[in-house]
């Protein structure tokens, strides 16, 4: 294990005004993000898509990594340059989801556990060989005002998540470790406070009996928010102060970023919410984004599937970048959003 190599990609991805540009949507995700603006979600049309996306000028001072889907990352532009080799020559370091998705645990009902350890170091090795400098693995965590998650069940996607990890740096491929407390459903922030602490602190518990190195790898949580569906929702500051407390207790200080899902919240509150995170700083560790519908959703609505909106699509695209590159120093404002 290089540790060196491990600590320079990780610290490299959260440099300054950067984060991360989730394009790993399964098959079905991204058909039903075609689906919206009512594009074919054909090979081509994914990878031309795609293609916008990493071809959008200056992106590269506000994106420090993406993370691909396996076909993407198999996949070339135009001219037959490899995304992986084009996104490494910009700066940017290529990433791939490696977990096979969240199916339900036996015996434990509501719990979810991810899948995809058996073969996970062959399929490492062969990322590794197709230019893959990080990974991802996407624990799921479902959440109920009393009973969901188990104690069990958190300690299955602890586990899982720690041997990911420690087979990643074995063959010094940093890892993104992805435990996701789900936004779904009525609970509140109090709730999601206490089950998010729960989560970190059986991760890094694992992390740390696996011999993980925590300076060379990144922590990609939810936000501590309400659920979607509870009547009572938390302000920005709020959502910020929680979040900052959860992470406060149980993220080591060596880890050297946090990289935040959106997980479905509008590209402006995660960028609002990164915001006044970074505003309440220093902080130990980089706070920075992984955002996929957050940077995403003006894109496709700005595409349409139609090529001769490709310059609006990028433009929408680097706007966001822009956007999410202020959010890291706390120098974001929503007055920016009407801006040209």
């Amino acid at each position: 294990m290089n540790i060196d190599e491990l600590k320079s990609v990780a610290s490299a991805i959260v440099a300054k005004q950067k984060g991360v540009l989730a394009a790993d949507e399964s098959s079905p995700t991204i058909k039903k993000r075609f689906d919206s603006i009512k594009v074919e979600s054909t090979e081509e049309n994914r990878r031309r898509y795609r293609e916008i996306l990493f071809t959008t000028d200056g992106i590269e001072r506000y994106i420090g990594g993406v993370i691909l889907f396996d076909e993407t990352l198999r996949q070339s532009t135009r001219d037959g340059t490899s995304f992986a080799k084009l996104l490494s020559s910009r700066g940017i370091a290529p990433g791939i989801k490696v977990d096979k998705g969240a199916k339900a645990l036996a015996l434990y009902p509501g719990d979810k556990v991810a899948e995809g350890l058996d073969g996970l170091r062959d399929r490492l090795a062969e990322y590794k060989q197709l230019g893959a400098k990080f990974v991802k693995w996407r624990a799921v965590i479902e959440i109920d005002e009393r009973d969901v998650p188990s104690a069990f069940g958190i300690r299955a996607n602890a586990h899982g998540l720690a041997r990911y990890a420690a087979l990643c740096q074995e063959v010094d491929i940093v890892p993104i470790v992805e435990p996701e407390v789900l936004m779904d459903g009525a609970h509140g922030i109090e709730r999601c406070e206490t089950v998010t602490s729960q989560v970190l602190e059986a991760v890094f518990s694992e992390l740390d009996a696996h011999r993980v190195v925590f300076d060379g790898m990144l922590l990609k949580p939810n936000m501590v928010i309400a659920g979607m569906k509870c009547a009572r929702q938390a302000s920005v500051q709020q959502v910020a102060e929680a979040t900052m407390r959860c992470l406060t207790r149980y993220v080591p200080a060596a880890v050297p970023g946090i990289v935040f899902l959106s997980g479905g919240q509008s590209a402006e509150d995660a960028t609002d919410h990164l915001n006044a995170m970074n505003a309440m700083g220093p902080h130990p560790w980089q706070v920075s984004f992984s955002y996929g519908r957050a940077l995403q959703a003006p894109v496709l609505a700005a595409w349409k599937g139609q090529e001769s909106n490709a310059a609006a699509a990028q433009k929408a695209l680097l706007k966001r970048c822009q956007l999410n590159g202020l959010a890291r120093d706390g120098k974001y404002t929503r007055a920016m959003e009407k801006a040209e």
